[in-house]
């Protein structure tokens, strides 16, 4: 079978008796890592998309049920109740992905050999805070949630993204959609979804830091938004701000810029855990179970005039006279009261699905 043949040179399937189990990670963590560690140099309708390679469509259609299982088999082997959640995996419904209704287009061999080798790299490479969904019938969809950098205020946060691989990859970069719920809280990330970066091509750059087809991957794109998106000080991440970096006045917008982005990612939270992604809902729910002390005591501390994304060995705190702090008070303190209902029912919720396991 076409995916069979393509999930053995993926490593995923090697024999019929192969019992081997994918890479799988606790979402039960510390918190989250401070940036990426993966060894990549990160960069400042229901058509099958198996072609012969003459530009035919190959149905999988008749191999559905044999797929499945396979699937199955290697998807499932390695759940342990609400406990565990593979980082990697393979999944078939793809209905809520963002590029569902976008047909992959001609593909050949040599697309399907390059999304293979993709696959490869992010299961070998992955970073611990980053997890990711592949589908059975459309290989040119992926799906990834990237946990906010500890330091950042985005931290304990759950960001998704859907990507699509084109035709025409690699000669062109992937196209990605941020599920932003309408909200604006980075200046790469915008409302509609769109991510500005520019080794996506959709923001200038020189260089490597633009996409090339022979050496940029979808890892490099995903180690980029958390390491250089998902950062400490966004605010200088709008080039009109970059220059007063290291000033009195950039620094003091920059510290308003991040108590903004931090209700932000409050909002993003709730957004998350009351309609989480296809496929992620284990993670949604398990990771907010975990983190929700940490998310909460940070609220406390920010309302008390800690500085957003300080560590806990960090005692800087706002002017108490500091107009903009004291709105951020008050509308942290409104958000948290919701955040704390969500939570609560997220958590009531996980211990009820682990008492029915």
């Amino acid at each position: 079978m076409v995916l069979k043949k393509v999930l053995q040179l993926f490593g995923l399937v090697k024999k019929k008796d192969s019992k081997k189990k994918g890479k799988t990670i606790n979402p039960l963590f510390k918190a989250a890592a401070l940036h990426s560690q993966a060894n990549v140099s990160a960069s400042n309708t229901l058509l099958d998309p198996f072609s012969s390679g003459t530009g035919t469509i190959l149905s999988l259609q008749k191999q559905e049920h044999e797929c499945s299982s396979v699937i199955s088999s290697v998807t499932r082997t390695n759940s342990d109740g609400h406990k565990s959640f593979n980082q990697f995996d393979v999944v078939q419904d793809f209905s809520d992905h963002y590029y569902a209704n976008h047909s992959p287009g001609k593909t050949t061999k040599d697309w399907v050999k390059t999304v293979q080798n993709e696959w490869k790299l992010l299961q070998k490479d992955l970073p611990e805070s980053i997890y990711i969904r592949v589908y059975e019938d459309r290989i040119d969809l992926l799906r990834a949630a990237i946990v906010g950098p500890a330091g950042t205020p985005y931290h304990d946060g759950l960001f998704f993204f859907d990507f699509r691989f084109p035709s025409e990859y690699p000669c062109c970069p992937p196209k990605v959609h941020y599920h932003s719920g309408g909200l604006r809280l980075n200046p790469n990330l915008y409302e509609s979804g769109k991510v500005c970066l520019s080794l996506l091509n959709t923001w200038w750059g020189t260089g490597c830091e633009k996409w090339g087809k022979s050496n940029s991957t979808i890892l490099q794109v995903l180690v980029s938004i958390q390491g250089l998106v998902l950062n400490d000080k966004p605010y200088f991440n709008e080039p009109g701000n970059k220059n007063s970096a290291n000033t009195a006045s950039g620094e003091k917008n920059s510290l308003a810029y991040n108590q903004t982005a931090f209700l932000l990612s409050c909002r993003t939270m709730m957004y998350s855990l009351r309609k989480p992604p296809k496929h992620f809902v284990t993670l949604v729910a398990c990771h907010f179970h975990e983190r929700e002390r940490v998310i909460l005591d940070a609220c406390s501390a920010y309302m008390s005039g800690k500085v957003v994304g300080s560590s806990s060995g960090d005692d800087t705190k706002y002017p108490r006279d500091n107009r903009c702090f004291t709105d951020f008070k008050k509308s942290l303190g409104r958000y948290t009261e919701l955040l704390k209902k969500d939570l609560a029912a997220n958590s009531t919720r996980v211990l009820e699905l682990r008492r029915d396991s």
